[in-house]
């Protein structure tokens, strides 16, 4: 499994199911492409999944939307029938990522059942490795007050970490930069709570289990992505 964060690699076993914990802010969907493109397994998101469904005009995708028209959160069961189906296509043999998913301990303890029931003895025969990207509620709060957005051509800054070459302006057309409205530092602040009130039952679960993987999230990205490859490789051997 040896091979350079961001290059694809022939592996040989199968990876099986890797799930993706962090808070906002925490780099889990950049390092979630990482892994994607190192081991040559889908990346799979709620999100992306929901919306593909509603686009598509799927029975799924049309129960979901009617909720949606109503300004309504798609129920739990609606969501997890969704990852069901997309876990169920061929990419999905060799393992996935799932970035987003589970959020709960009810969707942690409805996904065991689905993995064992349909996946470990058919197709990914290692249970989920787990890796929880740790970064401190300052740092958090940095990166993502410190994100501009350039309204025209989508780049993304941040005044800290990575700043255009002149204050607020994009470097590649010359726009002035934005800050989402969610980017305000309350609005972040409750977003932090939110998570850590969720997630915390989430991550005891999965450490109960054995399975959690923790890799420091402040250190220089390579190393954080080459902790990432190194805990789905460890526990793969369990």
């Amino acid at each position: 499994m040896e091979g350079r964060a961001g290059t694809a690699v022939d592996v040989k076993s199968k990876v099986g199911p890797v799930i993706l914990l962090g808070a906002p802010g925490a780099g889990k969907g950049t390092q979630a492409k990482l892994i994607m493109q190192h081991y040559g397994i889908p990346q799979i998101s709620t999100g992306d999944i929901l919306r593909d469904n509603v686009a598509r005009g799927t029975g799924l995708g049309r129960k979901a939307n009617a909720f949606m028209d109503k300004g309504e959160l798609v129920p739990d069961q609606l969501v997890c029938d969704m990852v069901a189906d997309r876990l169920r296509q061929a990419d999905c043999a060799q393992g996935f990522i799932l970035d987003g998913f589970p959020r709960t301990v009810a969707q942690a303890e409805w996904l065991d059942g689905l993995l064992k029931d349909q996946f470990f003895e058919k197709r990914c025969s290692a249970p989920p490795v787990v890796v929880n990207f740790r970064v401190g509620y300052n740092e958090l709060l940095r990166r993502l007050t410190g994100r501009r957005t350039c309204p025209t051509c989508g780049r993304i800054y941040n005044i800290y970490s990575q700043p255009p070459r002149v204050a607020d302006t994009c470097d590649v057309d010359g726009s002035k930069l934005a800050t989402r409205k969610d980017d305000s530092e309350e609005v972040i602040a409750e977003r932090l709570k939110a998570y850590e009130r969720q997630t915390l039952p989430l991550i005891d679960y999965y450490r109960r289990q054995g399975r959690l993987r923790e890799v420091e999230g402040e250190q220089a990205p390579e190393k954080v992505t080459a902790e990432a490859f190194r805990a789905i490789q460890d526990g793969n051997r369990l």
